[in-house]
């Protein structure tokens, strides 16, 4: 059997090795040519013209990335479909200024051209300056949110600054500081070129010490969190081994609380919406009459007055499920949103007659039922003899 010879590899942008956008190196991975004397072909291209800057441009946007970015330093951010669209809209833009010139309605180039570039950057800026905030990711993901929003910031000065620069030129109020302002221009491009490989170094550190910070840190929190709370509750259940039933119940508070802090829903015992106060009332009634109580929320909401309305209702149906329902699990499934609240208490109990219930038996007809019609909300009662029992909890909250 012949050989089958190697394919080449797709071109790719290696932004893992590349130093702005990846084009050189992985140009010099496909080619075999070192991305040095590629990135020096771009710069004197560049510099002759601007046909080298235009050309990376556009291997940049054409040619996918691959492998992660090798640092998070700012940089002009957005992903290839919102470049295609902000390209998409330059275009239409341009093909109206020039059919407004094709039919005599121009002002002329001086005004005209930055008027645009102006427009573009002031539109970035304010953008930017009228978005919502972002929430912070963890870890090193947060560096990138803020690196875009910097970038786009940026491009939007530049921009501003440009056509400020480009409409002095074109009324001719640069030439008397035509000199100096060439000096200067010359000075800079020289330091930059001098010091942008100390730059790079410098942001990449920053960036990588940060992530590192930010990394022992949360090693830090969660080493203190698990020697406060689970090798506490390791040590005591050793010293209370001879007691099943108290070597049970700290296990099940000690499992609440661990998946209370993995999920985020805050401190055990804090009671300032409605799940956390569910989780606190489940975990009194599990501890006071040793029940195993599952709870779990999809959604939350303040606990104003009506959703206190429902964790109490909730808890009287706790309550009486730990009583009457033997020894099983019981489970508590709440739903929360901005229109409406449901909780449902279900239990694998024998189940009881509502109608049989005897009237100087307030707990089921006025802590429950009484309180949530009291309240606007509803509960009805799911029940039957061997079939266990659910309390369905439901609040129509007003805006």
């Amino acid at each position: 059997m012949s050989a089958v010879p190697n394919q080449p590899a797709p071109l790719r942008r290696d932004r893992e090795g590349g130093v702005l956008g990846g084009v050189c190196s992985g140009l010099g991975l496909r080619l075999g040519v070192d991305p040095l004397v590629l990135r020096v072909v771009f710069i004197a291209a560049s510099a002759a013209g601007g046909v080298g800057l235009v050309a990376y441009l556009l291997a940049w946007a054409l040619i996918p990335a691959e492998g992660p970015a090798r640092w998070s330093a700012p940089r002009v951010p957005g992903s290839r479909e919102s470049w295609q669209v902000a390209s998409g809209i330059g275009l239409i833009v341009l093909s109206v200024l020039l059919l407004f010139r094709e039919w005599g309605l121009w002002i002329g180039d001086a005004l005209v051209w930055p008027v645009v570039l102006a427009v573009a950057g002031g539109a970035l800026l304010w953008r930017e300056s009228t978005s919502a905030p972002r929430a912070p990711a963890h870890g090193t993901r947060a560096l990138r949110v803020g690196g875009n929003a910097l970038g786009r910031a940026a491009l939007g000065a530049a921009l501003v600054v440009g056509a400020g620069l480009i409409f002095l030129y074109l009324n001719d109020a640069l030439r008397p500081a035509r000199d100096v302002l060439l000096a200067v221009v010359v000075v800079v491009v020289a330091l930059t070129l001098i010091l942008a490989p100390w730059w790079i170094r410098l942001a990449r550190g920053l960036a990588e010490e940060r992530a590192e910070r930010i990394r022992s840190q949360e090693r830090a929190e969660l080493a203190a969190h698990l020697h406060d709370s689970v090798l506490q509750t390791l040590a005591l259940m050793q010293r209370r081994s001879q007691d099943p039933r108290t070597v049970a119940s700290l296990a099940r508070r000690q499992e609440r609380e661990l998946r209370a802090w993995l999920n985020g829903a805050g401190a055990p015992g804090e009671r300032h919406t409605l799940a956390s106060a569910l989780h606190a009332a489940a975990s009194e009634i599990e501890e006071a009459h040793g029940v195993p109580i599952d709870v779990v929320a999809v959604g939350d909401c303040p606990l104003d007055t009506p959703a206190e309305a429902v964790v109490g209702a909730a808890r009287e149906a706790l309550v009486n499920a730990a009583k009457f329902a033997g020894e099983g699990p019981v489970s508590v499934y709440a739903e929360a949103g901005e229109d409406r609240v449901q909780v449902f208490v279900r239990d694998r109990g024998p189940g009881f007659d509502p109608a049989g219930v005897p009237g100087d038996r307030r707990g089921l007809r006025e802590s429950i039922i009484g309180r949530m019609q009291r309240h606007g909300g509803e509960a009805v009662v799911h029940t039957g003899a061997g079939a266990g029992t659910e309390v369905e909890l439901t609040l129509e909250r007003r805006s």
